[in-house]
């Protein structure tokens, strides 16, 4: 394929997001307003109001964690810094704001994915309609994991072409609007330059942790801190969500402590480091990318059904950039299109979804058996030296 194709099929790609992002965008702000919890009604795109209005919070000094009903459902729960980035969007009329919102969320995945190399235009071309309904189910949410997958992605490319600062940056602003992202970092230890990656670290973290000064004093600054990290705190023992943890308690009546589980599982997830002989392969590289990005979602106890755009982000990425096709491997990503990407739509029966895909956590099975693969694959990873 020449260059020139290349481009043009990028534009294709790119045009696609915008009209898929145009069309939940138009579908959110059209529909008629629900009900969450069966009592007062709010807009489809409850998501985005949260996040912006956030920002209006966060100039009028109120408290940017308790609960306001008047305006939407639920709790905001990121951090001061995310208020500020949602500025621009709060300026906006919905209308405008929220397809805008989707846009970015979709070009920065798609940007970054446009820098992973294929080992053919159909692979990339069947990755990104793999994504598809993740896509769609992120951005009927109005969430922001589309743009936290981009931003993990992101952040690996340029810390292997070792643009340090850029990667830093990156990887800290998904930290910003969702702390599990700072896993992205587990795959800096492949490259070198540790001390300048620490140094942009933090300078990166003081510059955004800082950047709510701009529109609050620094007493109001620490106060949004300390009352996130209670909310924190509060939202810890809320749920299993759909996660091992999940997955544990609605199969086996399991309920193992949280944060046993999550040792255990980053445990698991850093055993492969000791294959230091594979740390030069961008093979092998990749492969812990893509086990990182299912991590985050395996072992997050609030994990939801918008949110494993992240982990099928890992999927693509462990298996179309293979050239070639191991046969457990395709069966484990049909299983994973099925039970993963296609069982929270109307693919399924209501029936069937709200009976037993939903109480089960259908949707995380799948990708915890990818995520064992992938594992394997990595402490199993051979290298010219072996």
């Amino acid at each position: 394929m020449s260059f020139q194709q290349q481009r043009n099929f990028k534009a294709w790609f790119f045009i696609a997001g915008l009209v898929v992002a145009l069309v939940v965008s138009l579908q959110s702000y059209l529909q008629a307003p629900k009900s969450f919890d069966g009592t007062k009604e709010y807009p489809r795109y409850n998501n985005y109001v949260i996040f912006k209005n956030s920002a209006d919070h966060l100039l009028q000094g109120k408290n940017l964690y308790v609960l306001y009903e008047n305006e939407h459902w639920d709790l905001y729960k990121y951090s001061p810094t995310f208020s500020v980035m949602m500025m621009p969007f709060w300026l906006l009329p919905d209308s405008v704001g929220l397809f805008l919102w989707n846009l970015l969320n979709v070009s920065v995945l798609l940007f970054a994915l446009s820098k992973i190399e294929f080992p053919s235009f159909k692979m990339k071309l069947l990755a990104h309609l793999f994504m598809l309904p993740e896509v769609f189910t992120s951005m009927q949410n109005a969430q922001s994991n589309l743009l936290i997958a981009g931003l993990m992605i992101l952040g690996f490319i340029y810390i292997q072409r070792n643009e340090v600062s850029k990667a830093c940056l990156l990887i800290l602003i998904a930290v910003f609007i969702k702390p599990f992202a700072l896993a992205g970092f587990v795959v800096f230890i492949f490259f070198p330059g540790k001390w300048k990656m620490v140094a942009w670290s933090v300078g990166w973290s003081v510059v955004l942790f800082l950047l709510p000064l701009v529109f609050a004093s620094w007493t109001e600054l620490v106060w949004h801190y300390q009352n996130w990290n209670v909310m924190l705190q509060m939202d810890h023992s809320a749920s299993y969500g759909y996660s091992v943890l999940g997955w544990l308690h609605t199969w086996f009546q399991l309920n193992p402590d949280k944060l046993m589980l999550l040792a255990a599982g980053a445990v698991l997830l850093l055993v492969p480091l000791i294959k230091q002989k594979a740390y030069s392969s961008s093979k092998f590289q990749l492969l812990m990318l893509s086990s990182v990005l299912l991590w985050v979602i395996l072992f997050n106890h609030k994990s939801e059904s918008p949110t494993f755009i992240i982990a099928v982000s890992g999927i693509v990425l462990w298996f179309f950039t293979e050239a070639k096709i191991q046969k457990l491997n395709l069966v484990l990503v049909v299983i994973a299109f099925v039970f993963t990407c296609l069982v929270a739509t109307d693919v399924f029966p209501r029936s069937i979804r709200k009976e037993w895909a939903e109480p089960y956590a259908w949707k995380v099975v799948p990708c915890i058996l990818v995520w064992l693969k992938i594992s394997w694959d990595l402490i199993t990873f051979k290298t010219e030296k072996d």
